[in-house]
């Protein structure tokens, strides 16, 4: 065949094999532009819009409209202390929830991983499924089984002459770790099984055959390999840990003291909710992207941090 012809043939297969892969990432890159940079981008413009009534008189009355107000809703937010105690509060929680979420996934991956246990898929199943209930359910469940007059576990430490109270004010953060925790080890578990598992066998069968132990094989071949999911896992809990909402917010109905703006995820629900003054989508889109902006550094600096460590 001449040089030419092979060469348009190629070059017609590799646009054919282009067409074939963007018509299966077609809907992939629809939904994504739909659920996801659409709201990005109405966010953003909404954040420098604020609602003010207009007309009325001096009574006020009048219709709400959406002014544009530039930086000052931005302004707003940073200046508010109610925010940055709610930012001190859900960074304060993911110092010391993501680490524990973290390890006991790893450990429960690895006891999977091993030879000495069987019926993995019903353990596999049993530790994600609190992943499968619904995040209100699950806070509501809890609050039930933390509530003293309701729960059967403060009744059963007080029966045993320890007195806890997991809705107090120095303890109700703890608490909605646990809470936390017990929804998402499972789903970090599997995360890090599927690093494991695609460690090649051959790899622990020599280090058996040099006369590794198994901890030794643990230790320095299979977690330093599953390095990589480690890090997709953290920063998926550093952005989940900032956006935290489902807990305080049902911890809220019972607890009144910790009011609207617990969190910082809260405040914004509230803010828009007009349960928060200023009130209106564009004060609460500024603080949607605030927090965006801070969940995004904190997961660069420990990106930046594993990759420094990592040489």
């Amino acid at each position: 065949m001449p040089k030419g012809l092979a060469n348009r043939g190629s070059r017609a297969r590799e646009r054919h094999d282009a067409r074939t892969g963007w018509a299966f990432m077609a809907p992939f890159c629809l939904l994504f532009i739909l659920v996801f940079l659409i709201p990005i981008c109405v966010s953003i413009f909404s954040s420098f819009f604020a609602q003010e009534a207009s007309g009325g008189g001096a009574f006020g009355g009048g219709e709400s409209v959406s002014t544009f107000v530039g930086l000052a809703n931005y302004k707003a937010v940073l200046a508010n202390p109610e925010f940055w105690r709610g930012m001190g509060r859900v960074i304060l929680y993911t110092l010391f929830q993501v680490p524990v979420m973290i390890i006991l996934a790893l450990i429960f991956a690895l006891l999977l991983d091993s030879f000495l246990t069987k019926h993995v898929t019903i353990y596999r199943l049993g530790y994600f499924l609190p992943f499968a209930i619904p995040g209100i359910v699950a806070a509501m469940i809890w609050l039930y089984l933390y509530t003293p007059e309701l729960s059967p576990i403060v009744s059963g430490l007080s029966s045993l002459g320890i007195n806890v109270n997991f809705l107090s004010r120095n303890v109700i953060l703890a608490s909605m770790a646990n809470m936390t925790t017990w929804t998402y080890t499972g789903y970090n578990m599997l995360i890090f099984l599927a690093a494991l598992q695609a460690i090649p066998a051959d790899l622990s069968e020599a280090a058996r055959i040099d006369g590794a132990t198994g901890f030794q094989i643990v230790t320095r071949i299979k977690i330093p390999l599953v390095r990589g999911a480690a890090l997709l896992a953290v920063l998926l809990s550093i952005i989940g840990t900032i956006q935290l909402f489902n807990e305080p917010s049902i911890m809220a109905t019972s607890q009144t003291w910790m009011g609207k703006a617990y969190t910082p995820m809260m405040m914004a629900y509230n803010t828009m909710m007009g349960n928060l003054s200023p009130s209106g989508d564009g004060p609460a889109s500024a603080v949607s992207i605030v927090m965006a902006v801070f969940a995004g550094a904190l997961a660069i600096v420990y990106a930046l941090v594993d990759r420094k460590t990592a040489k």
